[in-house]
Formats: structure tokens, C-alpha cells, sequence
């Protein structure tokens, strides 16, 4: 007599399902830490979710897998956002707890809604297509972090970002085309143990040589790329900067215990002192000041104090004859702008510095700005922190002057703006040779949110293989290379300076550039495409 397998019971198949979530939440925490060799722990971290989610018996059950992992991945990777968002909002912690839990699937939809599809794909075609609803699974991921970008724009993939050859592969795909890989590599893993149990070793050897031909394939176009960058690059600097990183945060509580002029005075008198330590160490093409450092609107000033600090600041321009760029903000017809201004020196004797602005596009939500459907005067009262920044109008780039009168176009970044893939392409599609970027990560200082927007920028890099310089009021700052290769920086909460010797930029093209981030959209018309045909075709099977 041929028994059936015997289905596990309530319990067991619960208690299955929690430890499979805890498995892989401990891996992907391990994973996240950059650190090698947790990162290896990236190829194997979902393996076992993907297969409690084989398990499932209900749609319900799929979503449920999907909803809990994102729980506990947020509670695990972004435990420090809670004690960050309680710094700057001043609501409770356990409030700021409870809402990043109680949010976070829509903060990590595509955990649900791989689950959810994965679900619907094995429902479909049982075991006579095993293969789709792996390749649904991965390609829904990747595409649902396309079209619901999160909070952070965090991808799987950002976790090889210290492998110095498998971060090449960004120039073809970004980050997302690794976190295609990593799934992919899980996937194979999964199916080699399932073979193995079910045909033995012979049959469980090819999907893991497909993963091992995958990870030698990236590998080796890692180590190509980096040779042609390499070679491309001239060794002489196409740029010499002066990095100031004062280490001067909470302006709010400063500006209550001191007084908002104050304040100005301290934050302008320490970068004028440190710019000064840095002109004499070497002579600089240019000075760089980070996001929002003068925290009051330049050359459209609000008192006759603030006329005199805008006339200090271009005296000293004018005084040490080197351009600066430094944050502040503009004003046009009552909206205000956060935005870098470029101050050079006037082009002949006597006459006025020559100014250019560039305005800050993709700002943070609620803390920057508030789209207008959800504006109003209750939202204001209920959150007084909310920000009323107005949009800048795109991706634009400028001009920068070396001593020598050659010209660099720059493609000015604010903080926020570095994590946008095809605006930065946009940008370098305009002919910019260097990356500057500005930002005051304050806020989460002393968390992994530095480091986290660090490599947002060394994607940047390698997407459009240009330089980078990154000047932050409190770290991490970084010179970085087209390879993605910190060349130097200034760590998080320390203050200090830097000149920085900008590699010229290799000028080579990159499918990263050229399509921008291409492989989201395709993956989710591909991933419609399968599941849809997939679920149609059990249908017209079922009638």
C-alpha cells in the first residue's frame, strides 16, 4: 500500500514558517553590515523564506510570510531609524517604533508582494513549470523596488558595494542588477537542495554550477572593468579640492541656546578657519562647504545682519582668490529652496563674484517638503517639523574654473538627490565630468545611516563612471573614485579637513548611463507577462 506524504500538523507547519523568517532575518542582518565574510551570507539569505513560502497553503498565508519578514528585516536592519526619527520629530520612541513596524510593509513591498506572486505561480503550474515561479519571484522583486522606490532606496544588491569587483557589474544595472543576481544565486541554491533529496547529487550539481558560472561571470567582468577604468583614467588630478567637514550639528537647539546670529557666526568663523588651514597646505581649484552650512538665504538676505555675513562670505572669496561652493538657500517669489551656491571670484578687478545656484529636486518627504494633496494647516499643526521646501526644477549642471582656466562641468548633487539613479545619469548625460555632492547627514549620526548613504554614492560612480567629491557637515565625507573606490574620507562625527586630488573622469559610456535604471521596468512587464500567462492558462486547463 503507497501512503501519501503526511502534511505536517497546524503547529508544526507554523512553527516551520517562524523559523524559517528568523533564519533568513538573521542572515540579512549579517549580510548588512558590509563586513566580510557576512556579505557571502547574501547568497543564501532567502533561502530559506523562499521555501516557507513554497509551503504556503492560502494566499493569505504567502502575504503573511511576505508582511512578517518585512517586519523583522526593518526591526533588524533599520533599528537605528527609530532612535534617528525620534531626534528630529521629538515624538516618542516607542511611537517611532511603532510606526516604522506597523509601516513597514509598505516600506518593503516587494517582500509582500513576492511572496504573494511566488504564491500564485506555484498554484498555477504545480510541478509542470518548477522553474517559474522562481524566475516570477525574482523578476517581481526587482521590479516592484522600480516602481515603489522605498523610504532609503535600499536594494540587496548595495550589500556587495565592498567587493571592489562585484560592484562593477553596476555600471550595467546598478544595484538592482545585483540584487538580481543574489536572487538568482538563492533560487539555484534552493532547487540544488530540493534535487539533491529528491535525484541525488548528479542532478543537484547543475543548478549549482549555473550559480557558480553566474558568480565567476560577475567576478570576471569585474576584474575586466576595472582594468579599462583603470587605464582610462589619467593619473594627473583633474581637480584639487578643499573638503570642510566642521562637525557642527542640531542647528535647531543651537540657534534656542545661542540665537540664530550666532550660530551663523560660530558655523562661519569655523570654516573660515579651516578653509584658511587648507589654502595653506595646498593651493585648491575650489573650497567645499556641506549642505545647508549657512542656514539662512544667500544674496536675497532677510535683515541687515544677513546682508553683511552674504558680503563677508563673498569677501573671502574675493580675499583668497579660490571659488567656493557651500550650502544654503534661495529664495524666488516666496517659495524657498535648499540649494548650493557656486561663488567664484570676479572674472576682472573690482568687479561683483560670480554666483551660480543650483536647487535641491528630490527632497525628503514630510522633512523637506509636503506634496500638495496632503498639505494643510491641521498636517502643520499635528507635525510642526514638517519642511516647506519647494522643489528645484531638475538635473542641471555647471561650470567650474581650475586654476589653470580649464573648465570641469559639474553635476551638483544635494544630499537627498544621490539616491536617484537616472538623475544622476541625467545629469552626467549633460556633459558633467565630476559628481559634487553636499549633504548634512546629521540626523543619523552615529548609525549606519552614513554608511548606508555612502553607498548610494559609490553606485553613483560606477553607474556613470565619474569622480566624486561628497562634503557632509558631520561625515562621512569621501573623495571617490570611477571604480567606486574610496580614495578618501572623513569619518562619521569627526571634524576635519581634506584636500582631495580628483582623479580625471575615464569618460567611458556604461549601459547604466546610457538606459538609466532599465532593468526595474523590464522586469516587472516580464514578471506580469509570466505570472498573468501562467494564471490564464490553469483557467482555460480547469475548463
Amino acid at each position: 500500500m503507497k501512503l501519501g506524504r503526511l502534511e505536517p500538523s497546524p503547529g508544526r507547519h507554523l512553527a516551520d514558517a517562524l523559523v524559517a523568517v528568523a533564519l533568513t532575518t538573521v542572515a540579512l542582518w549579517a549580510f548588512s553590515s558590509l563586513v566580510s565574510p557576512w556579505t557571502s551570507l547574501g547568497w543564501v539569505a532567502l533561502t530559506f523564506w523562499l521555501a516557507a513560502v513554497d509551503r504556503a497553503r492560502s494566499s493569505k498565508e504567502a502575504l503573511a510570510l511576505g508582511a512578517g519578514l518585512s517586519v523583522t528585516f526593518s526591526a533588524t536592519v533599520f533599528q537605528w531609524f527609530p532612535a534617528a526619527l525620534q531626534g528630529y520629530s521629538g515624538a516618542p520612541l516607542w511611537l517611532c517604533w511603532g510606526a516604522m513596524l506597523l509601516l513597514a510593509p509598505v516600506f518593503q513591498p516587494q517582500l509582500v508582494l513576492t511572496a504573494l506572486a511566488r504564491h500564485l505561480a506555484r498554484r498555477a503550474v504545480g510541478e509542470r513549470a518548477a522553474w517559474l515561479p522562481a524566475v516570477t519571484s525574482m523578476l517581481v522583486y526587482v521590479g516592484v523596488e522600480w516602481l515603489a522606490p522605498k523610504l532609503f532606496s535600499d536594494t540587496l544588491g548595495q550589500g556587495f558595494v565592498s567587493s571592489e569587483r562585484l560592484r562593477q557589474f553596476g555600471d550595467v544595472a546598478g544595484a538592482a542588477g545585483l540584487t538580481l543576481a543574489l536572487l538568482a544565486v538563492n533560487e539555484w541554491l534552493l532547487g540544488a537542495v530540493r534535487v539533491f533529496r529528491a535525484r541525488g547529487v548528479a542532478r543537484a550539481l547543475r543548478p549549482l554550477g549555473a550559480a557558480a558560472v553566474l558568480l565567476a561571470g560577475l567576478t570576471g567582468y569585474g576584474a575586466l572593468r576595472l582594468a579599462q577604468v583603470r587605464a582610462a583614467t589619467d593619473a594627473t588630478p583633474a581637480l584639487v579640492v578643499g573638503a570642510v567637514q566642521a562637525n557642527i550639528t542640531s542647528y535647531e537647539k543651537l540657534k534656542v541656546e545661542m540665537g540664530m546670529y550666532e550660530v551663523v557666526r560660530m558655523v562661519l568663523d569655523t570654516h573660515y578657519a579651516l578653509s584658511d588651514a587648507l589654502l595653506r597646505e595646498a593651493p585648491l581649484d575650489v573650497l567645499v562647504w556641506p549642505e545647508t552650512v549657512y542656514p539662512t538665504p544667500f544674496g536675497v538676505p532677510k535683515s541687515e545682519a544677513g546682508a553683511e555675513l552674504d558680503a563677508e562670505i563673498a569677501g573671502y572669496v574675493a580675499a583668497r582668490s579660490v571659488p567656493l561652493v557651500f550650502g544654503s538657500y534661495d529664495v524666488e517669489d516666496g517659495r524657498e529652496f535648499n540649494a548650493a551656491m557656486f561663488l567664484a571670484p570676479a572674472a576682472r578687478e573690482g568687479g561683483a563674484p560670480e554666483r551660480a545656484v543650483y536647487r535641491k529636486s528630490k527632497l525628503f518627504p514630510l522633512t523637506e517638503w509636503v506634496p500638495a494633496s496632503i498639505d494643510s494647516p491641521s498636517l502643520r499643526e499635528w507635525l510642526p517639523w514638517t519642511g516647506r521646501w519647494t522643489p528645484g526644477p531638475g538635473p542641471r549642471t555647471l561650470p567650474l574654473r581650475r586654476r589653470d582656466g580649464r573648465v570641469l562641468k559639474v553635476a551638483p548633487l544635494i544630499c537627498y538627490d544621490t539616491v536617484f539613479p537616472a538623475y544622476v545619469a541625467e545629469q552626467v548625460r549633460q556633459g558633467a565630468d565630476l559628481l559634487l555632492t553636499l549633504s548634512n547627514d546629521s540626523w543619523f549620526t552615529g548609525t549606519p545611516g552614513p554608511r548606508m548613504h555612502l553607498t548610494h554614492a559609490i553606485f553613483r560612480s560606477i553607474e556613470t563612471r565619474r569622480p566624486q567629491v561628497r562634503v557632509t557637515n558631520s561625515g562621512v565625507s569621501a573623495l571617490i573614485d570611477a571604480t567606486g573606490e574610496v580614495l578618501s574620507e572623513i569619518g562619521d562625527a569627526q571634524r576635519g579637513t581634506q584636500v582631495m586630488r580628483v582623479p580625471a573622469s575615464p569618460g567611458l559610456s556604461t549601459l547604466a548611463l546610457a538606459w538609466g535604471h532599465w532593468l526595474g521596468p523590464i522586469a516587472l512587464v516580464c514578471a506580469v507577462a509570466l505570472l498573468g500567462g501562467a494564471v490564464l492558462g490553469a483557467r482555460g486547463a480547469r475548463r
